[in-house]
This record gives structure tokens, C-alpha cells and sequence, in this order.
């Protein structure tokens, strides 16, 4: 036959038992941040870093005091001769003073004496003129170098010398001629001379 008519609404069912748990969901949006936490414990010291590229110049500093300065030792003279041939055998007195400002040079007697220990240069430039010469270069009373020039007639020539000796104060040196051989010119226009200086003191 037909079918009949809806039945009424029964009461509700009992609660069901608690299903199984489900799948894990998909993770979450991320919160706010926190509150800052305390500061940690300082850590452990690093290791030493590369050096550094250098600095800038620094501003000139102030100027020091003046130190003290320690007193030079000087002795030098040269003197030229103002007549010619010299006599023999004794010392030569060059005369004609070019530079003598310490006086250790004796025009009077022709000898150099030495007041500065050390080691000293001696040179001569002597004309020679019509006969021969022969030169003797005198310290501590000892011949200490020869040198001659032979001229005849009216030849002129120069004769020159250097050498370095070694002085104790109160050492003479001097230059002289030898007998017969005395041909040490000067005129006008040609100088003999005779030079020394101080190298270095002891």
C-alpha cells in the first residue's frame, strides 16, 4: 500500500565512546615575540687579531734641549817662502804665512810644532829652478822622507810631496835642503810652500 505517514522525532542518543586520536595538524603561525632574557656570562677571550694598517703621522713634537758639544781639535797651517836657496842643513823658514790661526807654526825658526796628538798630513810644493834640489822632510829630529829634483841651467820645475805622520804633542817637524843641492826658488810669479794639517786627534 501506501506509504505512511513520518513518525515523530525520537530522544537523542546516548554520548558515543572518545574516537581515536587524529593525524598530526600542519605547524602553527609563529607568536609574538618574548620578554628579553638576562645577559648571559661573558665568554672565553678570542684569539689576537691581524695587526692593523699603520697610522697617520703624528704632529712634530717639541724641540729637545741643545746637547753639549764636544770641542773641536784644530791644527793646521801653511806658509810660503819669500826668498830664494834657502841655506843647507838647517830648517827651512817659509815666512810668508797663508793660514797659521792656532800659531803651531813657528816663522821664525821654520819648524811645525804639534800641541794636538794624532795624525797629521804634510805636503810641499816647491819651485825649483836652475839647479838641483834635494828635500828632507825633519821630525822628531829625523829624517823621516827624501825626495830630489835635478835641474841644470835655467830650468824650472816644481817638486811635490805628501805623506800622513803620526805626532806626539811636542813633536817639531820641519823641511830642509841639503848642501849642493839647493835649487828652492821664489820670485814674483812662482811660490815654494809648506803645509800640514791635523787628520784626526788620538
Amino acid at each position: 500500500g501506501e506509504m505512511g505517514v513520518e513518525g515523530i522525532q525520537g530522544v537523542d542518543g546516548k554520548q558515543g565512546e572518545k574516537g581515536e586520536q587524529g593525524s598530526k595538524g600542519e605547524k602553527g603561525d609563529l607568536g609574538p615575540a618574548g620578554v628579553t632574557g638576562p645577559s648571559g656570562p661573558k665568554g672565553v677571550a678570542g684569539s689576537k687579531g691581524g695587526r692593523g694598517a699603520p697610522g697617520k703621522k703624528g704632529s712634530r713634537g717639541a724641540k729637545g734641549a741643545r746637547g753639549d758639544t764636544a770641542k773641536l781639535l784644530r791644527s793646521a797651517f801653511s806658509a810660503g817662502l819669500s826668498k830664494p836657496f834657502p841655506p843647507p842643513n838647517v830648517p827651512i823658514r817659509f815666512d810668508k804665512i797663508l793660514y797659521n790661526d792656532q800659531e803651531d807654526y813657528n816663522p821664525s825658526t821654520g819648524k811645525f810644532n804639534c800641541s794636538v796628538p794624532g795624525a797629521y798630513v804634510f805636503a810641499y810644493h816647491l819651485t825649483v829652478r836652475g839647479r838641483p834640489a834635494r828635500v828632507s822632510l825633519v821630525a822628531r829630529s829625523r829624517k823621516v822622507a827624501k825626495a830630489r829634483e835635478t835641474l841644470y841651467g835655467q830650468e824650472i820645475d816644481q817638486a811635490s810631496f805628501l805623506t800622513i805622520l803620526k805626532l806626539s804633542a811636542g813633536d817639531q817637524v820641519w823641511l830642509e835642503v841639503a848642501r849642493d843641492w839647493n835649487g828652492v826658488y821664489v820670485s814674483a810669479e812662482d811660490d815654494s810652500i809648506f803645509t800640514g794639517f791635523l787628520l784626526y786627534p788620538d
